[in-house]
């Protein structure tokens, strides 16, 4: 049996949106649905064969980040006291591939997991900003805070991409978490401007802003404050910040086209307490290593579990 749960003060729960993804696996006599006094809005879906498959709950969960803007995330309840959270990448959100079929991973193990939208990303409030890797950081710090309070052990945070950058900073800022997993994440944050918008980027920010266009109008707006933020971050000196006892695993694709596999190597060589894995033949997304990626990231927290 499989449990879809959702908060019921933060979210209207409309079935008709799993008209065509539910309901098609799902006959209607085998969907169950109830509101319990939790305020919990639960979906239950039952299996032939439900008595080989433990019953995993995913609820959504809205956090306040400290700008008042609602953060909206995924929790893969399992029971366990301790959850790992997952932090998606740039222009990403937490329905990005990996960052599910990791969640899935851990709940398979018995981790709770939680994948969450940054403000201004998928579902959370706010508005989409280029750079933004300390508010970010900020961000995955009210997550934490929340998980917190609610007397869980937040055991890791991980990031892809973007996201890896985030997780390192949040461990050089705030020294409470003491597991981190950076996934592709970048080193040097002033390449990789070039690739993305062209050789004569710079030369048109100057007029305050550039829209990034694509084929239906524009996509997103990269504002020369925004971009300023990201070639001031310094990856370097932030990592030199992250204290000794906490444990930090980077996981690089060797053929990663976006971020080189030599920003692993970087990362490597500065992080006191770092360990580094190198997928051989994985691109930045890990196309066709999404079951090798899972497998090395539930090693090292089951590695890092038994020693404390």
């Amino acid at each position: 049996m499989e449990t879809l749960a959702c908060n019921f003060h933060s979210v209207t729960f409309n079935l008709s949106k799993f008209s065509n993804s539910l309901f098609s696996k799902f006959p209607l006599h085998q969907v169950r649905y109830s509101i319990t006094p939790a305020t919990t809005l639960s979906l239950r879906m039952t299996h032939s064969h439900s008595s080989q498959n433990p019953v995993i709950e995913q609820q959504r969960v809205i956090i306040p980040n400290k700008h008042g803007e609602k953060l909206v995330g995924l929790l893969h309840e399992t029971g366990s006291k301790e959850i790992v959270i997952l932090c998606h990448g740039f222009r990403s959100t937490k329905a990005d591939r990996t960052m599910v079929n990791l969640a899935v991973a851990l709940e398979k193990e018995g981790i709770s997991a939680f994948r969450f939208d940054f403000a201004g990303n998928g579902e959370s409030e706010g508005s989409f900003e280029f750079g933004n890797y300390s508010k970010e950081a900020d961000d995955l710090h009210s997550v934490i805070q929340h998980f917190c309070e609610a007397n869980r052990i937040v055991y890791a945070i991980l990031g892809h991409s973007k996201g890896g950058d985030v997780v390192l900073l949040y461990a050089s800022k705030y020294h409470d978490i003491h597991t981190v997993v950076n996934v592709s994440g970048r080193y040097d944050l002033k390449k990789g401007i070039e690739e993305r918008f062209g050789k004569d980027f710079m030369d048109r920010i100057q007029d305050g802003f550039v829209d990034i266009k694509n084929k239906k109008g524009v996509e997103y707006r990269v504002t020369k404050e925004s971009l300023m933020e990201r070639l001031s971050l310094d990856m370097h000196e932030a990592c030199l910040k992250i204290p000794r006892e906490c444990r930090v695993l980077t996981v690089h694709g060797s053929a990663d086209e976006i971020i080189p596999v030599g920003d692993a190597l970087e990362f490597a060589k500065i992080i006191p307490n770092h360990k580094l894995h190198i997928v051989e033949g994985a691109n930045h997304n890990y196309t066709s290593y999404q079951t090798e990626l899972a497998s090395v990231v539930l090693n090292y927290l089951k590695e890092t579990l038994q020693q404390d």
